[in-house]
């Protein structure tokens, strides 16, 4: 799989409605991933999305999610743009120059679910997301 670029919306506790929403809307597959089956089975939260993704027909990806407990919620403002795919290299060469001069919220590093990831926002005020995926193989 090559590198890929799409928005990631964060949502106010309604992420699931919303992406079967867009589901009806694009069509093709939806994934959702609760809290609760990434380590939080017994928070408030375990039911509410920590990553969802959407792939379309059309080749559309749209990725989304509930806003953490602690993590602010303002609509209009809740997007990223998401970086992923597998090329370690690539995708930690475009980590490095988007948040070079910009200022780092979650450092470049391996996470629970078993890739690395960061977030940045750019010297521009854009956010970014970074998730590299660890090789199947």
């Amino acid at each position: 799989m090559g590198s890929r670029l799409n928005p990631y919306i964060s949502f106010d506790g309604d992420a699931r409605q919303a992406l079967e929403f867009y589901k009806e809307v694009f069509g093709g597959t939806l994934t959702l991933n609760t809290y609760g089956a990434f380590g939080q089975p017994d928070s408030p939260e375990a039911d509410k999305i920590m990553h969802g993704m959407l792939e379309t027909p059309s080749g559309f990806t749209l990725m989304g999610a509930d806003s953490p407990p602690g993590m602010e919620h303002t609509s209009g403002t809740n997007f990223s743009v998401s970086l992923s795919g597998e090329n370690h290299a690539e995708l930690t060469g475009y980590w490095e120059k988007l948040s070079a001069g910009g200022s780092v919220s979650v450092p470049l590093d391996k996470q629970m679910w078993g890739d690395v990831f960061g977030m940045c926002t750019d010297r521009f005020g854009i956010p970014w997301m970074v998730n590299i995926s660890e090789q199947q193989g």
